[in-house]
C-alpha cells in the first residue's frame, strides 16, 4: 500500500512538474517591465513557501518529541530540516539570479534577503549538529530545541517587507494595493507551480522518511544486540 501511494505521488508530481514547466516557459506572458527574468518568479516563490512549510514541520515535530520522546517525531523533523534546507538554499540561489538584471547587484542586504539568509544559517548548524553527533536521544532533544528556535524566524521573513525598509518585490505589491500579477495567467502559473512543488516536498519528504525510519529500526536493533552480547559476556 505505501509503495503504491509512493509511486502514484511520484507520478502525480512528475506530471504537475511537466505542466508547471511547460506554464512557466510556454503559456504565461512574459511580463512587460523586467522582461522574461521574471519568470524565476514561478519557482523562487513555490520555494520559499515549500522550505517555509518544511521549517514549520521541523518546529511541530520538535514539540511532539520533546513531549512524547518518540522516535518517529525525531525522524520527521530531521527529514524535513533536511528538504527545507535544500529549497532554502534554491531560495537564495534563484533571488540572486533575479537580482542581478533587476537590482543590478547579486546580493544586497535587504531585510528579506538578510533574515532568509539567517534561516538558512539556523538550519545549516541544526543539520551540522544533527550529521557530527551521535544518534541519542539528548541530540535528539538538542536538535528539537534548534528546530523550534530557529522556525521563529519564518515568520520574520515573510513579515520583514512590512516591518523595514526594502527593496523586496513584495513592498511593491503591498504600496500599490494588488498581487503585482497583471495577468490571470501569471495568477493560474504561480498556483500550478505551487502545486508542484507542494507535491514534489510531500514525495521527498515521504521517501526520505522511509530510509530514517529504517535506519533509526537498524540502530535499535543493533543496541539490542550489543546489550544481549554484553550480558552473554557478564553471565
Amino acid at each position: 500500500m505505501k509503495n503504491t501511494f509512493k509511486g502514484a505521488l511520484g507520478m502525480t508530481t512528475l506530471i504537475l512538474m511537466v505542466v508547471s514547466l511547460f506554464m512557466v516557459f510556454e503559456w504565461v506572458p512574459t511580463e512587460e517591465d523586467q522582461g522574461i527574468v521574471q519568470r524565476i518568479f514561478y519557482f523562487h516563490v513555490p520555494c520559499a513557501w515549500v522550505a517555509f512549510a518544511a521549517f514549520g514541520i521541523v518546529a511541530i515535530a520538535g514539540v511532539f518529541y520533546l513531549w512524547l520522546k518518540d522516535q518517529i517525531w525525531d525522524d520527521l523533523g530531521y527529514t524535513a530540516a533536511e528538504i527545507g534546507m535544500v529549497f532554502c538554499t534554491l531560495v537564495l540561489i534563484t533571488g540572486s539570479l533575479w537580482a542581478k538584471p533587476i537590482w543590478g547587484t547579486w546580493w544586497t542586504w535587504d531585510s528579506r534577503l538578510t533574515t532568509t539568509f539567517i534561516l538558512w544559517l539556523l538550519y545549516g548548524g541544526y543539520l551540522m549538529l544533527r550529521a557530527m553527533a551521535d544518534d541519542t536521544p539528548e541530540v535528539a532533544r538538542f536538535g528539537a530545541v534548534i528546530g523550534i528556535v530557529a522556525a521563529l524566524d519564518v515568520p520574520v521573513v515573510i513579515l520583514s517587507v512590512r516591518l523595514w525598509r526594502t527593496i523586496h518585490p513584495a513592498v511593491l505589491i503591498t504600496r500599490t494595493g494588488s498581487h503585482g500579477l497583471e495577468d490571470p495567467r501569471m495568477v493560474v502559473t504561480l498556483l500550478m507551480s505551487l502545486t508542484a512543488f507542494t507535491a514534489l516536498f510531500g514525495w521527498l519528504l515521504m521517501l526520505r522518511f522511509q530510509q530514517l525510519r529504517t535506519r533509526s529500526r537498524l540502530t535499535t536493533i543493533r543496541r539490542d544486540v550489543a546489550l544481549v552480547e554484553a550480558a552473554a559476556r557478564d553471565y
